[in-house]
């Protein structure tokens, strides 16, 4: 069975930073396409950043260039986003997907405030 479960989000303060992982089962986060998403209260679920199948094509959204890095540990079969700087507007749930099986996780709230 396809799996995706997303740990490590929190309150941060503006400027801090946060690492949410997305472990997978069912299937290696080495041989597909993992993204992660995001969706602020209000809005819609948006694209914030995806990694290719080995080690391949790395995308992120223009509001997260230079401040998220997306990566992969295929040992842990897990996939990072390391976020820095963050920002208030950042603020949201955050869902890591693997778009060939059409899973999400169940996501994890980042809050970011003073």
């Amino acid at each position: 069975q396809v799996q995706l479960v997303e740990s490590g989000g929190g309150l941060v303060q503006p400027g801090g930073s946060l690492r949410l992982s997305c472990a997978a089962s069912g299937f290696s986060v080495r041989s597909v396409y993992m993204t992660w998403y995001r969706q602020a209260p209000g809005k819609e679920r948006e694209l914030v950043a995806g990694i290719g199948s080995g080690g391949g094509t790395i995308r992120y959204a223009d509001f997260v260039k230079g401040r998220f890095t997306i990566s992969r540990d295929n040992g842990k079969n897990t996939v990072t986003l390391q976020m820095n700087s963050l920002k208030p507007e950042d603020t949201a749930a955050y869902y890591c997907r693997a778009p060939l099986y059409d899973t999400w996780g169940q996501g994890v709230q980042v809050t970011v405030s003073s």
